[in-house]
This record gives C-alpha cells, structure tokens and sequence, in this order.
C-alpha cells in the first residue's frame, strides 16, 4: 500500500543524498537527478508570498470544463486578428482593466475585478487529458485517456488532498471531503468506455471521489451531432426544473427503510464483522471496505451532506443567482458542500448525450456556443463568485476553472464551423483564498496560438493548488512498485498569489 516517506519528507525541506538518488533514478516513472536539483534550488529561494500563501485556502472548489473552451471566445479575445481566427464574436470590456472577455459572458465581466486570469497555459498533448491536467501523471495518451484504470494512472489531485488529510487528522470528517458533481464522470453519453482522471489510481478506490447524483428534469432541447451520430432531446446543461437537487446514491437508497433500531443491528453485526476479520483488515481491499462501510454509517448518522446537497432548502433568490442549468445548479451545491465542510469538491461540465460533447466543439462552434455553453457558464461562474465574495467565504475558499486544453487558432470549415484541440496555448481562471483580486499573468500571440510569456504548465497549477490548500506539491509518496514519487512535478504560480 502506498505511503508518504517516513516524517513526510519534502524537498522544500532538503532531501537526502540517497533520496535524491533513489528518485533520480525512476527514469521515465519520476524526476530525474537534475530535475530533483532544480526543485531544491527553486524552493530555497522562494519568495515570501509563497510563504504567507502557504495554507491561506480552507477549501477548493474545482471546475473542470470538459473538451475545452476556445480561448479566443473567453479570456483571451484577439479582436484585432483576421476573421478566421477572431471568429464571428465581438468583444466587451470586463472590471479587470486591459481583459475584454467574449459578449456571451456578460455577467462573468462584472466579476472578473475578483479573478486572475491564466492566459499562457501550455502542454504538448493535444487530447482530451482529463487525467493529464488533474493528476501528477507525466505523460498521457489516448489508451490510458480511455482505460480509467491503466496501472500508469496517477490519483486525483481531490483523492491526494483526501489521502494527505487523513492522515494528518483525528477521525473521520462529519462531511465527506472529496465530493464530484453532478454525476459519476463520463456516465452520460453513447459508449461504453469512461474517461480517466477523477481516479484514485495507486492510492487505492477508498480514495475515489464521493459522486453525488442530479435529481431533477432537464427542460430544454437541443439536436448535437458527432460525425454521423445526432442526439436529438433535453440537455440539463441548457436548463433544469426549479425543484432539482442532488443526493449520494448509496446513501439515499438505504433511507426510506432504515430505523434506528435496524441502524443500530447493523452496526452491531458490521462491528461483530470487523472483529474476526482481522486478516482482511490488513488488506488494501479490507482497508477499502472498512472505509467506505464507515462513510456510510456516518451519511446515515449525520444530516450534513444530505442537506447540502438538497438545494431545495435553499432560498430562491440564491438559487436563481446560479442560473436554472445543471452547471449553475452544481456549483450552488459545490458552495453549499465547502460550507458544510468538504475540503475538494470538484463540478464537472461533462459529456451529454453523445461522446465528444460539453465544450468539445469540432462542430457547430458558434451555434453550441451561444444555445448550449455559454449562457450557463457566464451565470453559474457569477453566481458562485458573487455568492461566495457576500458570505465572505471567498477569502478563504480557492475557486479554479480549467480543462485539458485549448481550441485551435483558426476556425475550420467543416460542419458549421469548429475549433480543434490546441495545447500549445489555453487559459484558465482562479479566484478566493490566497489569489491576487484582479490580474492577469501569461501572454499569448497575435493568435493565441502560442505563448509569448511566462509559460504555464497544468502540473504548475496542480502545484499552486496543493500550495494554498497547505500541502507541499513535492511531498513524497510511494507507488505500488515502492517508488517514491512527488505528488506533482510543478512549481507554483506565484505571481497569482496575493
């Protein structure tokens, strides 16, 4: 089972001679000597707003727009560039000076004076590398993209959070603290094949995301089509009844008969279990069944998650705030989850309906973009900043917005027009606990084809991400092999920081 190293020795803290050569020598599998040599030297002269950054997050709410958004129709707008880049969208000033944003976000505008823009990320795998942008994994390809399970997956960044946590605590959260919404990740669409990323890979399935399901009917339709595929029916993206919400599927089916009385049996019987498996209990799956058979007495016992997850306890002033869309409705629950005391909860804007959905936009760019996209991005990112920034909670909560890459530079021809995939240049946004209110960092060409400054790779803002939430990105942890790995090979972004 894996492990962190000893006293959890960090290389900010200086590492061994012989560690320094046991991890050199993983080759392809982790850092080689001079990379290890770099990251000491780098954390030795950090400056000091890494150090009064370090921990300023309490919790993270992670959005991650699956497919991508075209840089050029979000934060990063060339409207000087010829037509078949700029495309057929005009621009409008936003409250962060010099970061017009595309006219389909006008709300996202009045909250970008609370943001910082990261506008030079960059990578070389141009595929939809869930796994690539939200673990510590070197290297992805579209086999282990499509095989969740692949032995060379690394965990989740929300499971690592979770594994770290656990063993620094006393017991057990009253809130489960690695939550995924709005349902079990790449679930919704044609096929049979899910995606990787949101895994806990070598850390073992007890460190799986919590899923929670939507409840609700979704209420407008839409025709999408994917090659010689068409999907023809309601999108929960587009718009949802007033009355959804969400629950654990587990817990809730056990609800409706469970009395006290047989609650109580049960955790006899479960203890009586526990007790002469001993054996088991040493096993990575014991440890696993273990965990989980407490996490489920504990939603049964405690009312916390059900609430929170149930937005109908919430007023409905807040709720139209978020917008009436799946994803309005899921970072609703993500604030109210962090409220209640979750320490990662993680909104996908997942697949719908075919594969090669939700911001995947190869065809009918503009179409989709202006029905389907943008109009519950640009309220549900307002409603959760503006919410969070008037309960006071985003000083203390970090909101970032990513996905795997970027569209391409030049809108092609095919099907109504499309962008393709582009890792060479891609924007994310960050805002709350510990981020700078209001900038930008990184610069693209005239094109937004290429970076120009300060580049930015995903594994850089996994790494500010562990920073702010109080965990070293180059802890070290054991893999099945026993090879002891940092948790990501980044470093953070300090220029975002406040």
């Amino acid at each position: 089972m894996l492990r962190i190293l000893g006293s959890v020795r960090q290389l900010c803290q200086g590492l061994s001679r012989r560690d320094m050569l046991r991890v050199g020598g993983l080759g392809l599998g982790g850092l080689s000597l001079p990379q290890i040599l770099s990251l000491q030297e780098a954390s030795a002269s950090a400056p000091v707003e890494r150090e009064r950054s370090f921990g300023k997050a309490k919790a993270l709410i992670l959005i991650h727009l699956y497919g991508s958004p075209s840089q050029l129709e979000w934060v990063d707008c060339k409207p000087d560039a010829p037509a078949e880049v700029r495309g057929e969208l005009k621009t409008i000033p936003s409250t962060l000076k010099g970061c017009d944003v595309c006219e389909l976000f006008p709300n996202m505008a009045k909250v970008m004076d609370r943001t910082t823009v990261l506008r030079s990320l960059t990578h070389p795998y141009p595929i939809h590398g869930v796994a690539f942008a939200l673990t510590g994994v070197p290297a992805i390809d579209v086999a282990m993209e499509l095989s969740p399970h692949d032995s060379k997956h690394w965990p989740y960044f929300g499971s690592v959070v979770e594994y770290i946590d656990s063993r620094r605590r006393q017991g057990e959260p009253v809130v489960p603290s690695n939550i995924a919404l709005p349902f079990p990740f790449s679930t919704k669409r044609v096929g049979e094949v899910h995606r990787a990323g949101p895994y806990a890979a070598f850390l073992g399935s007890q460190y799986d995301p919590l899923w929670a399901d939507f409840q609700g009917i979704a209420t407008k339709g839409i025709t999408k089509t994917l090659r010689d595929m068409t999907y023809t029916g309601n999108d929960p993206y587009i718009g949802i009844a007033p009355d959804s919400y969400f629950v654990v599927p587990n817990a809730s089916s056990l609800q409706p008969e469970m009395t006290l009385d047989r609650l109580s049996i049960r955790k006899s019987l479960l203890g009586q279990l526990n007790d002469n498996i001993a054996g088991l209990a040493a096993t990575s799956p014991g440890r696993s069944l273990t965990k989980h058979q407490q996490s489920a007495l504990s939603l049964l016992e405690s009312p916390k998650l059900a609430q929170a997850l149930d937005l109908r306890r919430e007023a409905p002033e807040t709720r139209a705030l978020y917008g009436e869309s799946l994803f309005g409705q899921s970072c609703l629950a993500a604030r109210r989850l962090v409220e209640a005391g979750s320490r990662v909860v993680s909104v996908f804007w997942d697949e719908y309906g075919l594969a090669g959905m939700a911001w995947d936009t190869h065809w009918n760019h503009y179409p989709r973009m202006k029905q389907e996209l943008a109009p519950g991005f640009d309220t549900g990112w307002y409603g959760l900043i503006t919410d969070l920034d008037r309960r006071g909670m985003l000083d203390d909560v970090l909101v970032v917005c990513t996905s795997e890459h970027g569209r391409t530079p030049k809108v092609t021809s095919g099907m109504g027009g499309g962008r393709d995939h582009w890792s060479r240049a891609y924007s994310s946004l960050i805002a709350g606990a510990g981020i700078k209110r209001g900038h930008v960092v990184g610069a693209t060409d005239k094109q937004a084809g290429d970076v120009t400054d300060r580049p930015i790779s995903p594994k850089d803002l996994l790494a500010t991400m562990y920073h702010l939430l109080g965990i070293d990105p180059h802890t070290l942890i054991r893999d099945r092999q026993g090879r002891p790995l940092p948790l990501v090979d980044g470093q953070v972004v300090e220029e975002a920081l406040s």
